[in-house]
C-alpha cells in the first residue's frame, strides 16, 4: 500500500513523499494509523545537523494513533486509540534484565534509528502500544511521550509536599516540569526563562514566581527570595543554566539535569565547592521507561490527562500538516516564531 511520509535523506534533506507501506504484520505487531505527531527539541537537530544513524529515515517518535491491523490480542482491537512508547528495547542485555531500559546497551528506537511517525502508518511492537482513553481528544496522546520524560526525572528526585522548587528553561519540558512539580505537592515553584509569554504560560501551569533572566539577575533573585531552592530543575540544555543549578540550590538540595549538554559544561572552583561543601545531590535523568515496560510514568501521565489534572492544550501551540514540516523545521530552528509544542495533523 502507499502511504504519505517525510523522509530524510541527509541533514538537511526532509521530503514529504508518496512511499510503499508494507502492511503484512507478524504476531506481537501492529499498524498504527497515525493521527498526530509531534515535534520535539531533538527532530530539530536531527533533521538539520546531526541525521538519523542511516539514510532515508522517517523521523518522529511522540505519537499517538489507532489500531489499523494487529495480530491476535485481546487487550486490543482495531479502532482503539493510543499511543506508542518509541523506545524497543532488547530486553536481554543486563540493564534490560534490572528493568533499567533507558540504558538499554542494543535498543532500536521509532525515528532515529529506524522509521518513526511523520507518516501516515507505522508498523511497531505490540509491547510499545498503551490504550488511550477514548473520551480523551487523540492529538492530546502525542505529548505523552515528553510529559513522560520529565515525570521519570521527577520521580528520580522524589518532590516533598511543600518543596520550593526552580525550573530553568520554560520550553515544553519544563513546562510539563512545572505543572508535575505541583501535582506532586511542590507549593513554590520558580519559573525562569528569557521570553515572557513562555512565563506567561508557565504561571497558568503552575508557576508561583517568574523570573525573566533577560532582564534581572535570576540566581540573585533566586536567593533574595528563598535563601536556594530544594530543587532545581534544568530543562533548557545551555551551559549556563546548568552550572546555575548549582548557585540557587541549597544545603542538601537536589539538581535534576533533564537538558542534553551541546557543549562543555564547565563549573568554577567556587560552584564546585558549593555542590561539595553543600552536599548537594545532582541526578541525570535519561527517556522515561522504568519496570514493567514502558513503565507507569506512561500510564501515570495518561490517568492525569483523563482526570483532568494535566490540561495538554495548554502546551499546544501550532498545528500543522505533513505538508508544512519541512518548512516548519527550518522556522523553528530559526526561531522565526515563538512555540511550545507543535504537533503535525497526519488526518489533515
Amino acid at each position: 500500500m502507499k502511504m504519505q511520509a517525510a523522509i530524510l535523506y541527509q541533514p538537511g534533506d526532509l521530503r514529504v513523499e508518496s512511499v510503499d507501506f508494507d502492511d503484512q504484520i507478524n504476531q506481537g505487531e501492529a499498524i498504527i494509523k497515525i493521527s498526530h505527531t509531534g515535534i520535539c527539541g531533538s527532530d530539530l537537530d536531527r533533521i538539520l545537523k546531526t541525521g538519523t544513524y542511516s539514510f532515508p529515515t522517517i523521523p518522529g517518535h511522540e505519537f499517538s494513533g489507532t489500531i489499523e491491523k494487529i495480530s491476535e490480542h485481546e487487550a486490543f482491537s482495531v479502532g482503539n486509540p493510543v499511543v506508542v512508547a518509541p523506545m524497543q528495547p532488547c530486553f536481554s542485555c543486563e540493564n534490560c534484565q534490572q528493568g533499567n531500559y533507558g540504558q538499554c546497551t542494543g535498543y532500536k528506537f521509532m525515528g532515529s534509528r529506524n522509521d518513526g511517525a511523520f507518516a501516515q502508518y507505522l508498523k511497531v511492537p505490540l509491547k510499545n502500544v498503551i490504550p488511550f482513553p477514548k473520551h480523551v481528544p487523540l492529538k492530546y496522546g502525542a505529548l505523552i511521550e515528553p510529559a513522560a520524560v520529565t515525570l521519570h526525572g521527577l520521580n528520580r528526585i522524589k518532590i516533598t509536599a511543600g518543596d520550593t522548587v526552580a525550573v530553568l528553561g520554560c520550553g515544553t519540558i519544563g513546562l510539563f516540569a512545572i505543572r508535575l512539580a505541583k501535582l506532586l505537592g511542590a507549593t513554590r515553584i520558580i519559573a525562569v526563562d528569557l521570553a515572557q509569554e513562555k512565563l506567561e504560560t508557565a504561571k497558568k501551569l503552575g508557576a508561583t514566581i517568574l523570573i525573566n533572566s533577560a532582564e534581572v539577575n535570576a540566581t540573585e533573585k533566586i536567593n533574595e527570595l528563598t535563601g536556594g531552592v530544594q530543587i532545581a530543575i534544568e530543562t533548557a540544555g545551555v551551559p549556563f543554566t546548568q552550572v546555575q543549578t548549582a548557585e540557587i540550590t541549597r544545603n542538601h538540595g537536589k539538581i535534576l539535569l533533564l537538558g542534553t549538554a551541546h557543549k562543555d559544561v564547565t563549573f568554577p572552583a567556587a560552584t564546585f565547592e558549593r555542590i561539595i561543601r553543600g552536599e548537594i545531590t545532582m541526578t541525570g535523568s535519561w527517556n522515561s521507561y522504568s519496570a514493567p515496560f514502558p513503565g507507569q510514568e506512561w500510564q501515570t501521565i495518561i490517568d492525569f490527562i483523563g482526570n483532568g489534572s494535566l490540561d495538554m492544550n495548554a502546551f499546544i501551540t501550532h498545528t500543522i500538516t505533513l505538508d508544512e514540516l519541512p518548512k516548519t523545521i527550518q522556522q523553528m530552528a530559526d526561531r522565526e516564531f515563538s512555540f511550545n509544542k507543535v504537533l503535525v495533523d497526519l488526518n489533515l
